[in-house]
């Protein structure tokens, strides 16, 4: 804060590194869809990739048992050793892949650790590849520890699948990691596994988010770390879970990142919820039945909402097969899909993401979520037909 020598007000002036800081434009969405609902106004809820089924029971007797056990105080800063080494196993039986339980830090979701991985990772200057379109907030953490975000095209006439030759021609000497996602969140879509092979050999380190692995319907989802050890890794209990409250995810690490990133999580977040990590232990002990119904019922949403939308009017020239999104291309009823979305919103009482929240891509685009009930997507789709019947 700095005060006007020459009157009493005082002038407000914010560091370039929050100021900077793009909205997260699906929260902004979120916001507004609220504020209707509070005013008594129908809403259809397809903006936010939050599982709309309760967390399973035995993950909450979990909390109730710790709690009433009094298992509330500090664990260890990297989580505890119990979680870590049951992650372990979860990676070991998923993929194949050995690790130490020393290379996992618990994190109160995924986003604390996408920040303990880049302040240990990134020094001024250091660039981070890209694919546009990308999860909104990835270029703003790389951004906010001075790193700079370069970018590879993705597109939808390929089916959202990446493409080695454009990654390596936007590879730079100062390219420091090359961030992916597979599923995706936005398009929804997996990431062959030769492609992930490639991608592992190309040189910088790979960070990779598998926070939507376990959502994957006909082709079966691969973690870098069975390609590579040069590799970071997020995960956690939101999506697949449906966890998204407690606020637990993980971030594996390279053995040498070990200590940094140890020093962070001890002065930054000093470590997860005990409670919560002993939830999300009987979540991984207990809950994978519980788990694959909910994808078996995303499934079928799947099957009836892309077809459905297409009959409504958008134009989908891909199939999602992962996570709980698809992009529309709706360029044909406007360029914007900012004010488009928010026209959609009031006007047909349906709250959609903009596609420009993923990068300029997919501008005119629009994500839909189907983590929502049939019947919620089913008057959903009607409302959005009538829309745009009238455009």
């Amino acid at each position: 804060m700095k005060t006007n020598s020459f009157s009493n007000l005082e002038v407000i002036v914010i560091p370039d590194r929050a100021g900077e800081i793009k909205s997260f434009l699906a929260m902004d969405v979120l916001d507004e869809a609220q504020k209707l609902q509070r005013a008594g106004q129908s809403i259809i809820r397809l903006e936010v990739g939050e599982p709309d089924f309760p967390t399973p029971q035995c993950v909450v007797d979990a909390v109730h048992e710790a709690l009433d056990r009094g298992l509330t105080h500090y664990t260890s800063s990297m989580g505890m050793l119990e979680l870590r080494e049951e992650i372990c196993r979860d990676y070991k039986e998923s993929y194949g892949v050995q690790l130490d339980p020393d290379q996992v830090v618990v994190t109160e979701g995924t986003s604390p650790a996408m920040i303990l991985v880049f302040g240990a990772l990134l020094d001024i200057g250091d660039r981070v590849l890209l694919s546009d379109p990308h999860y909104a907030c990835y270029p703003n953490v790389v951004r906010f520890f001075g790193g700079v975000a370069d970018y590879f095209q993705v597109s939808e006439s390929d089916g959202f699948l990446y493409d080695i030759e454009k990654m390596k021609q936007a590879l730079r000497p100062e390219t420091k990691a090359v961030f992916i996602n597979s599923p995706s969140n936005p398009t929804g879509k997996v990431q062959e596994k030769a492609i992930l092979e490639e991608i592992a050999g190309l040189g910088p380190y790979i960070i990779s988010d598998e926070i939507y692995h376990g959502l994957c319907y006909g082709k079966k989802e691969h973690s870098i770390l069975e390609f590579t050890d040069k590799a970071f890794v997020f995960n956690g209990f939101s999506k697949r879970y449906a966890m998204t409250g407690w606020r637990l995810g993980y971030a594996i690490m390279p053995k040498e990142f070990i200590v940094p990133i140890k020093k962070l999580q001890q002065n930054f977040f000093i470590c997860a919820n005990a409670f919560v990590q002993y939830a999300g232990l009987r979540a991984l002990r207990e809950a994978k039945g519980d788990c694959e119904k909910m994808r078996q019922v995303y499934d079928q949403r799947r099957h009836y909402i892309v077809p459905a939308l297409r009959d409504a009017g958008f134009q989908i020239g891909y199939e999602p097969d992962g996570a709980y999104y698809v992009m529309v291309n709706a360029k044909k009823y406007s360029q914007n899909s900012l004010e488009f979305a928010d026209q959609i919103l009031h006007q047909a009482g349906v709250a959609l993401t903009p596609g420009i929240d993923f990068g300029p891509s997919l501008e005119g685009y629009l994500r839909i979520s189907y983590a929502n009930s049939i019947e919620n997507l089913t008057e959903g789709v009607k409302r959005l037909k009538s829309f745009l019947a009238t455009l």
